[in-house]
């Protein structure tokens, strides 16, 4: 009689002292989706600064709330997702004039610490807990107005000083980000073009600072007549990124620094007209091409929307249909997902910030590397909305937790696996070298089911004497806990030790197996450390 090889169940059980138990033996004759992997070879390489971050620019609706950045919580979260972009911008970005003071004393940021400049050491630099619950507190009625200038669609200019440049240089440099500042691009001229004449401000101040910035200019030029009356067409959003890489080129410190956009909305008719006008008037000034997307409308969806297959693939088509345009008049060219979460509107308010939302995040970045967006950046670190990664406490959301393990555990080559299964999503790629030899590979996975699922691995996977699981659990069970702000790893939930300190965390050891279970509504990383994969080594 053949062998039955064992079945790894991952039903995690707390254990006195929190000590996860990962090992139960299954019942045999188990039905199991099998998964077909090949680690002989990549299908691509992504960039490493894949997983990506942004700060929404209503961050700078008025100066002080920039302060936020001096948090130690918040840059101890921060650098915790490095290396990354880090992307300021959104629809405030479009109504945003910088004004210099001269380092006067009487602006905003720089009153908040007592006069003293932005600047500094990383360590010098901390805002004062007393004047941080302050400004979550102020920031909590901010949102109010925010939201209805959202849903009225009228919104205000805004004036930053030097604070707000140094303030996000300073949160950048000490997170180990790459900061990319998003630019005006309604400053128009008498003949619809743009009007540099502020952003030349800016790049002359940067550059006198000898700050490291990449740029873009403007955001979602398909949407400008609806929010600001100004229709331009992609032909002339070409031309002013031509001005701008000119305005950088006459700069010493700017004539090599990237430029990204045009920062356009998700494939429509129109949008893709002006994408295709924008390629072929302003290609060559640009390092990538960003477009946005969102799975749904924030103020219709539900729950099933955010576990429904159709939904996760509907990213398919959109992604195809933007590699196209690029394809046919600048192949060359890098594509990126310059602004992303689950949905547009500012999120879905009791979802984007919940356990749930997970299962659109994590099938985002595999699907995105399987297709060849080269960064995905997600909306939003910190900002209005309800998808941010922290809460208006500054605490971590599970969609930060999911973002720190990816980081951690995946590396840039992606690696081809198949599944049957539409309610079992996987992925596959070398593990993260920074965390694991060469050879290694990390699959990735979920299981959108409220009922155990079972995969069957392939042999190459099967083989390897040394695994280790990432399983991402809901606080509660069942449909409930889709809705939960906690999530436990290994059956420990994640939550920060203090300010300056992340939990440890830490994978379960496994056998080796052939076959392994989901949990219910579960997210997994698994880390496969003896394949020997030659795509890995």
């Amino acid at each position: 009689m053949e062998s039955v090889a064992p079945l790894l169940v991952l039903l995690l059980v707390l254990l006195p002292g929190h000590r996860a138990a990962a090992l139960l033996l299954a019942p045999r004759g188990w039905n199991c989706s099998a998964a077909e992997a090949d680690v002989s070879a990549g299908i691509r390489r992504v960039e490493p600064r894949f997983l990506s971050v942004t700060i929404d620019a209503s961050l700078a609706s008025e100066e002080k709330f920039v302060s936020l950045l001096s948090s130690t919580k918040v840059r101890t979260l921060a650098k915790a997702l490095s290396p990354s972009f880090l992307r300021f911008g959104g629809t405030r970005q479009d109504f945003m004039v910088f004004s210099p003071q001269k380092v006067q004393a009487g602006s905003s940021a720089r009153r908040l610490f007592n006069g003293s400049s932005a600047e500094g050491s990383c360590d010098r630099r901390e805002l004062p807990s007393s004047l941080e619950d302050k400004l979550k507190r102020d920031w909590t009625q901010q949102l109010v107005t925010l939201m209805r200038e959202d849903l009225q669609g009228k919104y205000r200019r805004v004036k930053f000083t030097e604070d707000t440049v140094d303030l996000l240089h300073s949160f950048a440099s000490c997170s180990g980000m790459d900061l990319i500042f998003g630019l005006n691009a309604l400053l128009r001229s008498a003949d619809n073009s743009w009007n540099g004449s502020n952003a030349g401000l800016l790049l002359q101040y940067c550059e006198s600072r000898r700050y490291p910035v990449s740029w873009e200019l403007g955001n979602e030029p398909n949407s400008y007549e609806k929010k600001a009356g100004i229709r331009v067409d992609g032909h002339q959003l070409g031309r002013d990124f031509t001005r701008l890489r000119a305005m950088m080129s006459e700069s010493t410190w700017y004539r090599g620094a990237g430029l990204f956009g045009p920062d356009v909305g998700q494939p429509r008719e129109h949008r893709v007209n002006l994408l295709e006008g924008f390629l072929q008037s302003g290609s060559p000034a640009v390092d990538a091409v960003t477009w946005h997307h969102y799975y749904v409308n924030g103020r219709d969806t539900s729950v099933e929307d955010f576990l429904d297959p159709q939904v996760l693939d509907s990213l398919i088509l959109k992604t195809k249909d933007v590699l196209e345009e690029v394809q046919m008049v600048s192949p060359e060219k890098p594509v990126w997902l310059g602004e992303t979460s689950s949905a547009f509107g500012g999120g879905a308010t009791g979802l984007s910030d919940t356990f749930v939302a997970g299962f659109m995040w994590l099938d985002k970045l595999g699907l995105s590397a399987r297709l060849g967006m080269a960064v995905v950046m997600r909306q939003v670190f910190i900002g209005s909305g309800s998808y941010h990664l922290l809460d208006e406490n500054l605490d971590p959301l599970p969609d930060y937790w999911l973002s720190v393990l990816y980081k951690r555990l995946v590396g840039p080559e992606v690696l081809k696996i198949e599944s049957r299964s539409s309610r079992v999503r996987l992925y596959l790629h070398c593990a993260n070298r920074n965390s694991y030899r060469g050879g290694a590979v990390t699959l990735i996975s979920m299981n959108l089911g409220q009922e155990p699922a079972c995969i069957s691995l392939p042999a190459l996977l099967s083989s390897s004497s040394t695994v280790e699981a990432f399983v991402l659990q809901s606080d509660r069970p069942g449909v409930d806990g889709l809705y939960s702000r906690c999530v436990k790893l290994n059956g420990g939930v994640l939550k920060m030790v203090d300010d300056r300190t992340l939990p440890h965390l830490k994978g379960a050891r496994l056998p080796p197996a052939e076959h392994l279970q989901l949990p219910a509504f579960s997210l997994a990383f698994f880390v496969f450390m003896d394949t020997g994969a030659v795509a890995c080594r």
